[in-house]
């Protein structure tokens, strides 16, 4: 069953998330995504995560697909003009990619190219609606294509965000929706009280919410993120368990299949599991929720 089929017949969507290399050897890629084949619905492949230089969302959703693994790509504002975005969506149709997700991207300077220029020629809801025309038969400048792209759209949406930010971030949502959009992902999840909170500002009727579990590494980890990002928020007994633990991946991986349980009691449609280089470890958290 295709993730577009999963989402629309309600049963609950297991994604995972798999970094492309920072280099042409897909062979450790390709490994542990065979590890999972058949255990998750789609591999999310991000485009330059943290604005750090790696081969492309593109490249890594080609490859994947060739070995019969089922995609997800991104399609990012930060770096590409009109033109070459257009280009990649429509090479990624061809491809056969069946889904694809739209984001701004982050900001450049946290990245390992901080001198890089900045594109971010379209904003995220003008990325969105070129999707739509692409599927429609026409570019941005209203010509017609020979061959129209078909897509299952995702995005993503600040899970953490409060006061002021949340009123922007549900008014962006109406907009998003309003361009097809079929599931969103949101920033990682720990704080399932806070989330509980958020989601009551949004019909899941009108759109699959996909909530991002991130597999901490570490107590330390766990606090530099709480400290410094803010949509994300970490409670001080999941890093204080941590620390305690006498075997802390353990304790990790059972943290994360532990909040996969609780969102799948929320009635959520799915999650995205996060590895961030440990993405051998995906068949071990899998194993620990269940699924």
């Amino acid at each position: 069953m295709s993730l577009e089929a999963k989402i629309e017949s309600g049963e609950f969507v297991v994604l995972g998330e798999f970094e492309p290399p920072k280099g042409a050897d897909f062979s450790y890629l390709l490994n542990n995504a065979r590890q999972i084949k058949g255990r998750v619905d789609a591999l999310v492949v991000p485009e330059m995560g943290n604005a750090v230089m790696k081969a492309s969302s593109l490249g890594g959703c080609a490859f994947l697909q060739l070995h019969g693994i089922e995609t997800v790509f991104q399609v990012c504002c930060r770096d590409r003009n009109r033109l070459a975005l257009q280009a990649d969506i429509l090479s990624a149709g061809a491809l056969g990619i069946l889904n694809l997700m739209a984001i701004s991207g982050e900001d450049i300077t946290y990245g390992d190219h901080p001198q890089a220029r900045l594109v971010n020629d379209v904003d995220l809801i003008q990325l969105l609606e070129t999707i739509q025309k692409l599927q429609n038969g026409k570019d941005m400048a209203g010509v017609e294509l020979s061959g129209t792209p078909k897509f299952c759209i995702g995005s993503t949406i600040n899970a953490g965000a409060l006061g002021g930010v949340l009123d922007i971030e549900m008014e962006n949502l109406e907009k998003i929706i309003d361009t097809g959009v079929k599931f969103l992902i949101t920033t990682p999840v720990f704080d399932l009280h806070r989330f509980q909170q958020f989601i009551k500002h949004i019909d899941t009727s009108k759109v699959a919410i996909i909530p991002t579990v991130l597999l901490l590494k570490s107590a330390g980890m766990a606090r530099y993120i709480d400290r410094n990002i803010k949509s994300i928020s970490i409670p001080k007994e999941i890093i204080r368990d941590i620390q305690k633990a006498p075997d802390k991946l353990k304790q990790c991986i059972q943290l994360t299949a532990e909040i996969i349980g609780h969102l799948k009691e929320m009635g959520m449609a799915g999650v995205m599991i996060s590895t961030i280089g440990w993405e051998d470890k995906l068949p071990q958290v899998l194993d620990a929720a269940k699924l």
